[in-house]
């Protein structure tokens, strides 16, 4: 027993602390907390109704209660803004939760059982890459109709292959080291050992891809929303302001399109630095409680 926990000590060494964010690291995370927490109550936080028009206000400069102004049908910009941030958020979300759900059980599966299926798998997933993203959105809507459901479940099934192939390489790699041969020993069962250990392991490549794919998902459904197959007028989204600002733009008014297309950069580089700090990030010596109580027993 005593040599099997040290096995087992020996292939959890990568789950030690992650390094430190860093300033920047801090800093981004800091902007998407603040972008959570105003999506959360910032509507609560304006009286405007973000859907009320009113054409006398049309491009109407900031005025008291109305900080940024009007937009082209007389909405106030940021009560849109606010309101907006919550389907710009909720959308990404839904497509990274959904794609990595998918994408991590095909991965730990093929990469567990491996021989013909795993074959397959790879098979079907490198025919998954000649679709992008975006045009599969757009076909999806094109056939079932505009809406954010139908370009939500396009990206995500769009996204599950690249998910899928960055954790089965992990997973290959993880299951050949040699506490998964001790548990196997052991008697643990294949679903215990997948899910107790190996996917925790992969947790921390698992955390920095899905930071840096919600930065993607956020682009790409606010491309969608842009032609106008994702959200749907006059409800508010970021990508549905800029493509709508566009003839403000013309006419000199560039606020909307300026403002909604600001917040989705700002958020998408945020996500970004997270991700790559995520990625970055090394495993302190510091070790876990776990380990020490499994250390004392041993002894």
């Amino acid at each position: 027993m005593t040599v099997v926990s040290a096995t087992l000590r020996a292939g959890r060494g990568g789950r030690g602390e992650r390094g430190r964010l860093g300033a920047l690291g801090m800093a981004a995370a800091g902007v998407i907390v603040l972008a959570v927490v105003l999506a959360a109550v910032g509507p609560i936080l304006t009286t405007a109704d973000p859907n009320a028009s009113d054409i006398t206000h049309a491009y109407g400069a900031p005025a008291a209660g109305h900080p940024l102004g009007f937009d082209g049908q007389g909405r106030d910009l940021l009560s849109r803004l606010l309101t907006g941030a919550r389907t710009s958020l909720l959308g990404p979300l839904w497509i990274v939760t959904l794609s990595m759900a998918a994408g991590i059980a095909v991965a730990i599966t093929a990469a567990w059982v491996g021989g013909w299926l795993d074959s397959v798998v790879s098979a079907v997933l490198e025919v998954m890459f000649a679709f992008p993203g975006v045009l599969l959105a757009m076909l999806v809507a094109a056939v079932f109709g505009p809406g954010l459901n139908a370009a939500v479940l396009a990206l995500a099934v769009a996204y599950i292959p690249y998910i899928a192939r960055l954790v089965r390489s992990a997973a290959l790699a993880e299951r050949r080291k040699p506490y998964i041969q001790a548990l196997e020993v052991q008697g643990a069962s294949a679903l215990s050992i997948c899910v107790r250990h190996l996917v925790p392991n992969l947790l921390p490549i698992i955390a920095a891809q899905a930071t840096l794919f919600f930065s993607y998902a956020m682009v790409d459904l606010a491309i969608v929303s842009f032609f106008g197959l994702g959200v749907q007028p006059p409800d508010a989204d970021w990508g549905t302001m800029v493509g709508g600002g566009q003839s403000g733009v013309l006419q000199g008014y560039p606020a909307e399109s300026l403002l909604a297309g600001g917040c989705i950069v700002v958020l998408v580089v945020a996500f970004n630095l997270l991700g790559e700090r995520l990625s970055e990030g090394r495993p302190t010596s510091r070790p876990w409680p776990w380990r020490r109580t499994r250390a004392v027993g041993a002894a």
